[in-house]
């Protein structure tokens, strides 16, 4: 596996991230622009992540392509589009989303019709149309994995992929945000290793963070900094590893560029990474 951050950190040039991503260690990345920033600018961060060898792991779409208004819809979709053909262009090992709902004001919020037959189907069709336009040859689209959204499991996912029924959608892990009940957490080793069994031979990234259980009642977990929680790192490394030696683990969900720092030497030292030089 090797480590990225989903953040691109402060930086005033293609070469400046991409510099200061290899001198971090951080051999993985997200591409820090979508296509509205033009091809030339587009260019210069795909020149300089070559030049580092970085691995381009994830172009993110992140909008709701299920919204409720048909306009908003539209718009969204033909931004994945847009953005799966850059993240084609450019070599990305997949391009992200969520599925998004219909169903309230919180555009990847959680609803009782996300898990609806309507709602499963309009995912599927959204999908299908995303990717049969965009015409990828290089990239895998894909959907993260989700709490409150399908796909919410393996087994989930592997219907999803069934149903939309494309060889260029992929799988991408999120592991926590798979962790929604005692079982689970409790023991969170198993369901690791059910995860890249099932999955086997479909992801292309993983988000890479820890979780915890809150002493609140009823039954709370909130994800935290990786060492924070109790999520066995060292194994989930081990199976990413085994999956591919090149899988993209990404740490995400920080507030600042120092706390990405600090969480990638942390991540760095615990599993025994080459660390960057000073």
């Amino acid at each position: 596996m090797i480590l990225g951050l989903s953040s691109s950190l402060k930086h005033s040039s293609a070469e400046e991230w991409a510099a200061r991503m290899a001198k971090l260690g951080a051999r993985a990345v997200v591409f820090p622009v979508d296509y509205t920033a033009g091809e030339e600018v587009v260019a210069s961060y795909k020149a300089a992540a070559d030049k580092y060898k970085l691995v381009i792991a994830e172009v993110g779409v992140w909008r709701n392509t299920l919204a409720s208004d048909l306009n908003e819809r539209a718009k969204w979709i033909d931004y994945a589009v847009n953005q799966l053909k850059m993240a084609d262009k450019i070599g990305a090992k997949c391009c992200v989303n969520v599925v998004g709902t219909p169903h309230g004001p919180r555009w990847d919020g959680g609803y009782r019709q996300n898990f609806s037959k309507e709602t499963w189907d309009m995912a599927v069709d959204m999908i299908q149309q995303i990717i049969d336009r965009a015409k990828p040859v290089n990239t895998k689209y894909t959907i993260e994995t989700m709490p409150w959204m399908i796909p919410t499991s393996p087994d989930e996912y592997l219907r999803l992929m069934k149903d939309v029924n494309r060889k260029e959608f992929g799988g991408h892990l999120d592991v926590v945000n798979m962790i929604t009940s005692p079982d689970r957490y409790f023991f969170s080793d198993d369901f690791l290793r059910e995860c890249f069994s099932q999955l086997s031979g479909h992801i292309c990234s993983c988000h890479l963070k820890d979780i915890n259980l809150r002493e609140e009642f009823t039954f709370q977990l909130e994800e935290v900094a990786c060492g924070k929680g109790t999520l066995n790192l060292e194994l989930f490394a081990e199976l990413a590893t085994k999956e591919n030696p090149d899988m993209p683990m990404i740490i995400e969900h920080l507030h600042s560029d120092e706390e990405y720092l600090e969480s990638l030497s942390y991540v760095q030292k615990r599993l025994g990474l080459a660390l960057p030089n000073p």
